[in-house]
């Protein structure tokens, strides 16, 4: 029988992963809020298996899979977060957090397909454990699943929903044919990532509004800076996949790079080499030993493999690993920017703090 990974248990809690400690939040009304958070927080995570239980035996291991492996539960808190500019965590809320997780799930299936990717989370992905088309069709079910709880919440959620997958299948598709002759690669790069990873940490931001009762006038600052976080977060993921191993990541340095996925630093790396023959000389070496790497192993392989490693370490060390960074903070400082509008409080204090997070993060 498939392997079947125990439900993790929850351990970044709020305040530890959106770095809403003691010193920020003090005061007891502030404390009271994280407390809301975190009841609201566990409330999503004990329905989410029941939401995506299957009567189909295969489905119901399938579909739990990767959510059982665990995951920082980011667009959930984001969700309950803007609801307290209304009601709070009511029962509509609630669904609607895990009707975007589910979602978000639901996107992970899909995209280690695409990628080919042996892990997730900790354990081998789904589609290494039972193959393309069942990674496939689990991750149709749970879209299909989060479609059936937000057919409940209102015509509103459910464009958004179906508005968001829209852009999801766009970015994705984007993202595999790659940019247009007349198109700046950086440009395309920069709206894919809005669309796999901004479009829906938007949609969890604005639903929290949609269904608390908040003034909508709320809803578009809240849009704004999700759609920009999720583009920071993603940038802040091209600086860490550069990362020495043994750092707090873990992971192999250059894991995209070595699976031929353009990050920014190298797309900067390309521009710059049109007139830098250094960075010329680096982006040959590396897009060279990307391939003979991957050479199905022997010795050149292993060579090519070793100075890619080489490679890597001296990509990390560029200006255009530091520019990346740069541009991170930049789309984050923007996010925190649009929500001038939110009234001062602990709402907008723990928008803030989690966009500083963001780029503060190192795994």
């Amino acid at each position: 029988m498939s392997p079947v990974v125990p439900l993790a248990r929850r351990s970044n809690t709020l305040s530890s992963s959106l770095g809403l400690g003691e010193k920020l939040f003090a005061s007891s009304d502030e404390r009271k809020f994280v407390d809301k958070i975190e009841r609201g927080l566990d409330i999503v995570e004990a329905g989410l298996l029941d939401q995506m239980h299957f009567a189909d035996d295969i489905a119901d291991v399938t579909s739990r899979y990767l959510l059982s492996a665990g995951g920082k539960r980011v667009r959930p808190v984001l969700t309950l977060l803007t609801a307290q500019l209304g009601d709070g965590n009511n029962d509509r809320v609630i669904a609607a957090a895990q009707a975007i997780e589910i979602t978000h799930v639901a996107s992970l299936y899909h995209d280690d397909v695409m990628d080919e990717a042996q892990m997730r989370r900790g354990v081998p992905s789904a589609q290494a454990v039972w193959g393309n088309s069942v990674a496939i069709l689990t991750g149709d079910l749970l879209f299909a699943r989060a479609a059936k709880i937000g057919a409940k919440l209102g015509e509103t959620v459910l464009t958004l929903q179906a508005e968001t997958f829209e852009r999801l299948c766009l970015g994705q598709l984007h993202e595999t044919i790659g940019p247009g002759p007349d198109e700046d690669s950086i440009d395309h790069y920069i709206q894919v990532l809005a669309d796999k990873t901004g479009s829906l940490i938007a949609a969890a931001a604005q639903v929290g509004v949609l269904l608390s009762g908040a003034p909508l006038e709320y809803r578009e600052p809240v849009r704004v800076f999700g759609e920009k976080i999720g583009v920071a977060f993603q940038l802040i993921d091209d600086v860490i996949d550069l990362a020495e191993k043994g750092d707090d990541t873990g992971k192999t340095p250059g894991t995209d790079l070595r699976a031929g996925v353009a990050t920014l630093p190298l797309l900067y790396l390309r521009k710059l080499a049109a007139t830098d023959p250094n960075a010329l000389d680096l982006l040959r070496r590396i897009e060279r030993d990307v391939t003979s790497a991957d050479g199905g192993g022997g010795d050149a392989a292993d060579a090519a493999a070793a100075d890619l490693t080489l490679a890597i370490a001296e990509l990390r060390a560029h200006p255009v690993t530091a520019q990346t960074l740069d541009e991170a903070h930049r789309w984050s400082r923007e996010a925190v920017e649009a929500l001038a509008p939110l009234p001062r409080g602990p709402v907008k204090k723990a928008l803030t703090r989690f966009a500083e997070t963001i780029v503060e993060r190192s795994n």
